[in-house]
């Protein structure tokens, strides 16, 4: 009917495309599919629910820019890995991120720390958090362009809004003064208000020494690791053993 196009349309110009998509549905199904009024207006409302609900899922995974595409439902619990699937089971449910508290993963290069922050942010993501993930060194080294043109109180603005901010590979390379101030600005604003997952193969004992001055040190590790979850990995590289099996 000339009527039902034009509704069709009017969707599609309202950008409706769950309702779109499920009204065209109805109408091309068989004459014995019947519907009340209250039954299809449900039925189009849930579809565009859902539709809205998976492009912001989407969204927020490009917007987290992850370093794997990474899911809990992957991760490998080989017992030489000393994965505790229980912990890890709670992790995924994101409650840390409810609570404002952090995640340390750490363990030997290859062992798969960068898998496992990517699969817990995928996970926050999916329940509807804000996720941004980075090279910790990486994402410094952008502050401090960011402070040379004036933009570094937007980027550390923009930083504060994330549910979860993963830094990746931390301690690699030790920290400058400029470094360890912008890293405890993103702490500061942070603390008791939004979660952060670090995950680097220095063990934690070894970050004083990595980040250099104590005092900072002292300050920033106090906001990180006191309400901390810590998984340490263990196990001989992922990386190597894949390259074996090839």
């Amino acid at each position: 009917m000339i009527m039902n196009e034009q509704t069709l349309d009017k969707m599609k110009r309202m950008k409706l495309f769950g309702m779109h998509r499920s009204f065209r549905h109805v109408l091309e199904s068989p004459a014995q599919v019947q519907f009340t009024p209250d039954e299809l207006l449900a039925q189009l409302i849930d579809c565009e629910w859902d539709d809205r609900n998976n492009r912001a899922i989407e969204r927020s995974l490009r917007n987290a820019r992850f370093r794997y595409k990474a899911s809990v439902e992957m991760i490998d619990y080989n017992v030489n890995r000393s994965l505790d699937q229980t912990q890890i089971q709670r992790l995924a449910s994101c409650n840390f991120i409810r609570q404002c508290q952090n995640v340390l993963i750490t363990g030997s290069t290859g062992t798969g720390k960068s898998y496992l922050a990517s699969a817990i942010g995928n996970q926050a993501c999916t329940l509807g958090y804000k996720v941004y993930y980075s090279n910790t060194s990486r994402l410094l080294t952008q502050l401090k362009m960011a402070k040379a043109d004036g933009s570094s109180m937007r980027e550390l603005a923009r930083l504060e809004r994330q549910d979860l901010l993963i830094l990746d590979d931390f301690g690699i390379q030790p920290f400058d003064q400029q470094s360890r101030m912008l890293l405890m600005e993103i702490i500061e604003d942070r603390h008791g208000k939004k979660s952060t997952l670090i995950a680097g193969q220095v063990p934690i004992s070894e970050w004083y020494d990595i980040i250099g001055d104590h005092t900072l040190a002292d300050a920033i590790l106090d906001r990180i690791v006191n309400d901390a979850h810590h998984v340490q990995l263990k196990g001989e590289s992922l990386r190597r053993k894949r390259k074996e099996e090839e």
